[in-house]
């Protein structure tokens, strides 16, 4: 758990979160500021602070998140009408929270391009 890690509290079950799935290697929680009817991160119990830090080992990680972005549209009910997943990475990328996370929105149709 890295220190002041707001995801890592919601991992240890220190923070509250509306979770929508979790398994032994993520955890799936509704965004306190949706930007779309349906609006879930999904991010790794393991502290990884961006998508640039993921390692080799990390495979299997990725491929869980994968799955419970799959798990997370169904539950959600957006799988059939469309989706839309995004990461951001670093400042320019508008990351506010280090702890690697994919944002799933939903529920209404998106625009492009996103910002």
């Amino acid at each position: 758990m890295a220190q002041g890690c707001i995801f890592c509290r919601i991992v240890e079950g220190e923070s509250p979160a509306r979770k929508v799935y979790e398994d032994e290697a993520v955890v799936a929680f509704h965004d306190i500021a949706p930007q779309a009817p349906v609006h879930v991160l999904v991010i790794p119990r393991k502290h990884i602070p961006s998508v640039l830090e993921l390692e080799e080992s990390d495979a299997p990680l990725v491929w869980a998140i994968h799955r419970a972005i799959r798990e997370v549209a169904q539950r959600t009910g957006i799988a059939e009408s469309g989706l839309r997943v995004v990461t951001n990475c670093g400042k320019d990328g508008h990351q506010t929270v280090f702890h690697l996370h994919y944002h799933v929105l939903g529920g209404r149709g998106l625009g492009w391009p996103p910002g």
